[in-house]
């Protein structure tokens, strides 16, 4: 047993997974790879966003398989015990197990990280198999093709997160080309090679019109659907996680609709919408919502994607924002460019690092957990021209609102109309409400804003849910070509302030002071009306306080 030929290190990390409370069983995917082994189509890649379970089911699938230790303990109580070939595959296999992601100790230069990898694996071999005299001089691929030759025994190579090496800074394009190769020599037409199962972010680079890697067949999240429901989880997995942390948390904080506005919403190319993995257990674990996005290098950043190409996609932004769908063109291999220069481009990789969701030929960001990541971009980021200074006018316009201020609230919206987006020239109230949402987005420090029912096309009312206390909670109508008081009638008219009372026999959510505001754009007159209404949810009627128009 070495550090790469059967370690017992991925059973040791599956196991643990295993044992978890919110553990979910996705062992069936072993059972798909099965009918790969030894065949033509024995090379397959599995290309996820970052925190989609990716290491999790390289571990599975090495310690299954993997002959270093009986691992039967663990999954002879798993799904796939119940395969007709359970028995007969479960470790019987030499496993080489890479995770492209680990340096060596000061790693600075890639002939330093690459040499830990052939080097280490040299070393297995030659103490796995003494009587066959191999020599350490020897390519990688003539020891692995001699160890065959004399004893018949093939290998299964799981590797990790094989475009790691696209995210170190220290390794140039020219070397990432050499390490192509070095997998291209490894594996390709080696009779040696059980099964090459290979997990990433990146689609496989394409470099060439004949790639060094073409023997794999890619399985990307939003074009392909097989293995889609063996990364992230779906809802009936979620129902079954949120159940458990029902039953065992002492005082549960998190509603399972939290968890859908919060973490869903990632599409595969069935159609079927999945759940964040690692942030949702990490919620249910924590008994809190939160962001629990993290990673490494630039690609964390979504600033780092739309830098270079500001003017064009700053529109789309804001509509996104807003919960607007944009339409795209998914370049699958967009990601591996060094510059990314048209939207395409900037939307391609931000789909593939999980920044955004495709569907039906739009990108749109997925879920309230994502959507913070946006609003922290549009919060500090100058550079962003109008929309970063609309953002930052978004203090001054909640606290107008709060203090009834219905003229400083028209200034601002003004101030908005005259800037130089195209956008903002309010032609139906989808676009009026990404700008009405822009101008509030200092508001989501301390309320939960949700875009409430839908209208036409678009989703154009908002309501802020106070998160702290003594603020009030806010009902917000848009108009266009309408009046503000129209738009307090439809919030009236809709009974929108029964969101605030709980179900029945509940302790109502909200019983403090509720604003009713109507805005409306004029496109005659390009002019700005609000108006504001108090009520007290505590009151048997909603009687009214005094109003505030402009």
């Amino acid at each position: 047993m070495g550090i790469f030929l059967n370690s017992t290190a991925p059973f040791e990390a599956y196991k643990i997974t295993a044992l978890d409370k919110y553990f979910v069983d996705k062992t069936m995917l072993i059972e798909e790879l099965i009918p790969s082994i030894g065949r033509e189509q024995r090379f397959l890649c599995i290309t996820r966003p970052r925190r989609f379970g990716k290491t999790v089911m390289a571990n599975m699938v090495a310690s299954y398989f993997g002959k270093a230790i009986d691992s039967s303990f663990v999954f002879e109580h798993l799904a796939i015990a119940k395969s007709p070939v359970y028995e007969e595959y479960i470790n019987k296999y030499d496993v080489i197990y890479i995770d492209f992601s680990r340096l060596p100790e000061n790693c600075q230069t890639y002939e330093e990280y690459i040499n830990r990898i052939k080097t280490g694996i040299k070393e297995d071999l030659l103490e796995e198999f003494p009587e066959l005299e191999l020599k350490e001089e020897m390519s990688l691929w003539d020891i692995l093709a001699k160890i065959f030759q004399k004893t018949n025994r093939k290998f299964m190579f799981i590797m990790d997160e094989w475009d790691a090496v696209f995210h170190m800074p220290f390794i140039s394009q020219k070397e990432r080309q050499e390490y192509l190769l070095f997998l291209k020599n490894l594996l390709k037409d080696q009779v040696y090679v059980e099964l090459a199962y290979m997990t990433g972010i990146l689609p496989i680079a394409k470099y060439s019109a004949a790639s060094e890697l073409n023997m794999f067949v890619e399985y990307n999240m939003a074009t392909r659907e097989r293995f889609s429901s063996y990364f992230g989880f779906s809802e009936e997995e979620v129902d079954k996680l949120f159940q458990i942390y029902s039953e065992t948390t002492i005082r549960p904080r998190i509603t399972r609709h939290d968890l859908k506005i919060w973490y869903d919403g990632y599409c595969t190319a069935s159609g079927e919408q999945l759940y964040n993995p690692r942030s949702i257990i990490c919620a249910l674990s924590d008994n809190q919502l939160g962001s629990y996005w993290t990673g490494s290098g630039p690609y964390d950043e979504i600033f780092y994607y739309i830098k270079g190409n500001i003017d064009e996609v700053r529109e789309d932004f804001i509509l996104m924002i807003s919960g607007e769908h944009i339409e795209a063109k998914v370049q699958e291999y967009a990601a591996t460019a060094e510059e990314l220069t048209t939207k395409n481009q900037i939307y391609s990789a931000m789909v593939i690092y999980g920044l955004l969701t495709y569907e039906d030929g739009e990108v749109f960001i997925p879920n309230r957990e994502l959507m913070y990541k946006y609003n922290e971009l549009l919060l500090t980021n100058e550079s962003l021209g109008y929309v970063y200074r609309l953002a930052k006018e978004s203090e001054r316009m909640l606290k107008a609102t709060l203090a009834g201020d219905t003229q400083t609230m028209a200034e601002i919206l003004e101030y908005a109309h005259n800037t130089e987006s195209p956008i903002l020239s309010y032609n139906n109230e989808i676009e009026l409400s990404a700008i009405v949402n822009l101008v509030y987005l200092a508001a989501r420090d301390k309320y939960r804003v949700e875009r409430e029912d839908k209208a036409g096309k678009g989703y154009v009312d908002f309501i802020f849910y106070p998160e702290k206390k003594n603020i009030s909670a806010i009902i917000l109508e848009l108009k266009v070509d309408a009046s503000p008081e129209e738009a307090i009638q439809q919030i009236k008219d809709k009974q929108y302030i029964l969101r605030f009372k709980g179900k029945l026999a509940e302790k109502a959510k909200y019983t403090g002071e509720i604003l009713l505001v109507g805005i409306n754009y004029n496109k005659e007159t390009k002019m700005h009306s609000c108006k504001i209404e108090k009520i007290n949810r505590n009151l048997p009627q909603a009687k009214k306080t005094p109003s505030f128009d402009k």
